[in-house]
């Protein structure tokens, strides 16, 4: 016990948990807050449903990633100098966005929120390279954990706290206060170390754009994996996005949300993935993904009875616990894989890529869900939710039968 405590209270484990904060905290800005915003101030379903395209950065990012491994800025070094510097325009950003009107300019609206989503997933380009450099291997699995953790707090601040705040203040404040809490990341970058380099960088602008690509795509079964790490979780991902709009639509308050799904959500899925992590190594990564993705499907469903009993805090509760419960399991086996596929030479462009491909149903699947919940209820659009998960399953068995990564470990 006492070398596990000793292994996790390390300036470098409250570093990767920090930075987790850092990244976590701006995605929910303009996901589930701006949605109760633009739903509040009376903003049409389809528009909001819409705005899911200003994520689009998330699931792009491997696109100016290389220039992070290619070029140092002249202050903290190659990785925290990139840092510090994102840190600060997305604080700018986060303000900005407080400042908007929805109703009067949605447009601008839109610009602002994409400027937070491109800077917030610049941040997380470089943690990811840094955490990956900063952390020895047989370090890495717990400075990840502790990422995604600090990582999920980050959003339970903006979440839960966010529309709790806006019961009580207008939601320009609620964006100003969170900007400030920024200050965290910027902290953390100032008083960590810079990673030391033993693998070499990239000695020009080609190979860092080209390289991590052809050792990916030189693989058997590339596009495959690609396939799989797309689809898994699109069915959540797809139910997750229409949530906020549909719990203040069947009669929950912004409180009983912030405080339920958000607070009480946020141990369901630390919990999750605690036992994910546990699991994973127990039976590995492939059956992991098979009983994980199972349950992910089955708990999508449980928004099928919320939407036809109508608003029951117990029941809210049951669904939102199995929900975040099976969706951390699934994203400890998730991250896993993923770390698995990338070569160390290539980190950083590596995750990037796999990582952008796990945002994009959350973006671009997800945009027309406003206009699915119009032509269908929300009963019909909940089960096809769960149905969207087959396709990701698929892709595991024919993945399984090839034995890709099947007895590896994260």
């Amino acid at each position: 016990m006492n070398g596990f405590l000793s292994s996790i209270l390390t300036k470098r484990m409250l570093v990767s948990l920090l930075m987790g904060f850092s990244c976590g905290l701006p995605l929910l800005l303009t996901i589930t807050v701006l949605q109760a915003w633009m739903q509040e101030v009376g903003v049409d379903i389809k528009v909001i449903g819409l705005f899911s395209l200003v994520g689009l950065p998330y699931t792009l990012k491997f696109l100016w990633a290389p220039v992070m491994d290619r070029f140092t800025l002249p202050f903290l070094g190659r990785r925290r100098g990139w840092l510090l510097l994102f840190q600060i325009i997305l604080m700018l950003a986060i303000a900005g966005l407080g400042l908007t009107d929805p109703v009067a300019d949605p447009y601008l609206v839109a610009v602002v929120a994409f400027l937070v989503t491109f800077f917030s997933a610049s941040q997380d380009i470089v943690v990811d390279a840094y955490r990956r450099e900063d952390l020895a291997d047989n370090e890495l699995g717990l400075g990840s954990s502790l990422y995604v953790n600090g990582y999920r707090i980050g959003m339970l601040v903006a979440g839960s706290g966010g529309l709790i705040l806006a019961d009580h203040i207008p939601f320009s404040m609620v964006y100003l206060i969170l900007a400030a809490v920024m200050l965290v990341g910027v902290i953390t970058t100032l008083f960590s170390r810079e990673p030391e380099i033993t693998s070499g960088t990239p000695t020009d602008f080609r190979e860092a754009v080209i390289g991590p690509f052809v050792d990916y795509f030189s693989r058997p079964g590339a596009w495959l994996l690609l396939a799989f790490i797309l689809f898994y979780k699109i069915g959540d991902q797809m139910a997750t996005t229409m949530t906020m709009p549909f719990y203040l639509e069947i009669g929950f308050s912004k409180t009983e949300i912030g405080t339920v799904v958000k607070l009480f959500g946020f141990w369901a899925t630390i919990g999750g993935g605690l036992l994910g992590g546990i699991i994973l190594l127990k039976i590995g990564i492939m059956r992991s993904l098979w009983v994980f993705g199972l349950l992910q499907a089955v708990s999508t469903s449980g928004f099928v009875l919320l939407a036809n009993v109508g608003a029951s805090l117990p029941l809210l509760a049951g669904v939102i616990a199995f929900e975040n419960f099976s969706g951390g399991m699934g994203t400890a086996a998730y991250v896993a894989y993923m770390a698995s596929l990338t070569n160390k030479r290539f980190t950083a462009t590596q995750y990037a890529l796999l990582s952008s491909l796990m945002g994009i149903p959350r973006v671009l699947a997800s945009a027309p869900t406003g206009f699915a919940v119009a032509a269908l209820g929300w009963s019909s659009f909940f089960i096809f939710c769960t149905l969207a998960a087959l396709p990701g399953l698929l892709l595991l068995a024919v993945i399984g039968r090839r034995e890709l990564s099947a007895d590896t470990v994260f």
